[in-house]
């Protein structure tokens, strides 16, 4: 598809018919709402991280976006297409990984996995062997092509099923925790690979994840909801700047000083010549560093970004707590407060679709 958005989420819920126990023997019906009027659009070529607390809606929104779910209330155009009407049309568009659970063959080698998928979308044969290729490379699967795949260490199969998502040359991929479970070296892999696919097919990719070394490394846009609620739509860097509390000024001076006095600061810890000063998150650096390069021996200095896990976990708990407005879909904020639905329940309880 050419420029423009291949995903179109407007006022879109989703609400579970819960049983819930009223006395002894009576149970009555309850309406819990999973998504609430959930609106966002992304672009042909975006890599979305997709971001929530358990329980959040996440997974309840892939589904919908897959077509297995069927909303509530609201409009899903993937590709143009309606996912719950045109779900077998669409289904050639998309690749779906879910990191718990696998798509291919537990019995079979790996390499029959991926033939048997080659005919179920129709692959032609030389375009199908490029793609294999390419992933067996890029993933190294050659080693264990012919291990069947009850037989791979989680590591091995995840590669697998990357690979088993890609060979039909998707459109969007969703990906719901793709890197859960594995070690340092098969984290680096997997994401490594799935920016270059990103960069050099085009591929449009929405990732969800608690990983957010994930997010930090390959997703430029951050979608975050809470109690089935978009609490915040933008650039990683205006999510820090509006929720992320202080960065902090590491400064290494020629000797031991008393503590550096710079309006706007507070010194955290000195330790002989180094000093730590902290500072709001969603200043400039440049007067800071200037004040203190003018009136201290510096002699070396850098700067510590707080940790992503930090500012989602305030945003998580200000969308939470009902004291504090949450960040709306243009990174302002806002005094709606947070959304007052009891918690979510996502019925399905699968993870494959």
């Amino acid at each position: 598809m050419g420029p423009g958005p291949v995903i179109e989420v407007d006022g879109v819920g989703k609400t579970f018919v819960v049983r819930r126990r009223a006395g002894r023997v009576r149970r009555e019906r309850v309406d819990v709402a999973a998504v609430s009027d959930l609106t966002f659009r992304v672009d042909a070529g975006e890599m979305v991280g997709y971001l929530g607390p358990n329980g959040a809606g996440k997974s309840t929104t892939i589904k919908m976006l897959i077509g297995i779910l069927v909303p509530s209330a609201g409009r899903i155009r993937v590709c143009s297409l309606d996912p719950s009407r045109q779900r077998t049309e669409l289904a050639r568009r998309l690749g779906v990984v879910f990191g718990q659970r696998t798509t291919l063959w537990w019995d079979l080698p790996l390499r029959d996995s991926f033939d048997l998928l080659r005919r179920i979308y129709r692959i032609p044969a030389g375009r199908y062997q490029e793609n294999l290729d390419q992933f067996v490379e890029l993933l190294q699967l050659a080693s264990f092509l012919d291990t069947p795949v009850r037989q791979l260490s989680l590591g091995q199969r995840m590669r697998g099923d990357l690979t088993a998502a890609l060979l039909h040359d998707p459109e969007i991929v969703y990906l719901d925790e793709p890197t859960i479970g594995l070690d340092v070296v098969s984290k680096a892999a997997v994401r490594g690979f799935l920016t270059a696919l990103n960069r050099e097919r085009g591929t449009t990719i929405m990732l969800t994840t608690h990983d957010m070394t994930d997010i930090e490394q390959m997703c430029p846009r951050v979608l975050v909801i809470d109690h089935g609620r978009l609490g915040f739509d933008g650039r990683l860097a205006d999510l820090r700047a509006q929720i992320g509390g202080e960065r902090v000024l590491v400064v290494d001076l020629a000797e031991p000083w008393p503590p550096i006095d710079v309006a706007g600061t507070r010194v955290v810890e000195v330790d002989g010549p180094r000093q730590w000063l902290a500072f709001p998150a969603g200043e400039s650096a440049a007067p800071l560093v200037a004040a203190v390069a003018d009136r201290y021996p510096l002699v070396d200095l850098s700067i510590r970004e707080p940790a992503i896990e930090e500012i989602i976990t305030r945003l998580y708990t200000s969308g939470t707590s009902g004291t504090a407005g949450s960040v709306s879909t243009s990174g302002s904020v806002n005094s709606s407060g947070a959304a007052s639905s009891p918690g979510i329940v996502d019925s399905s309880g699968a993870r494959n679709p």
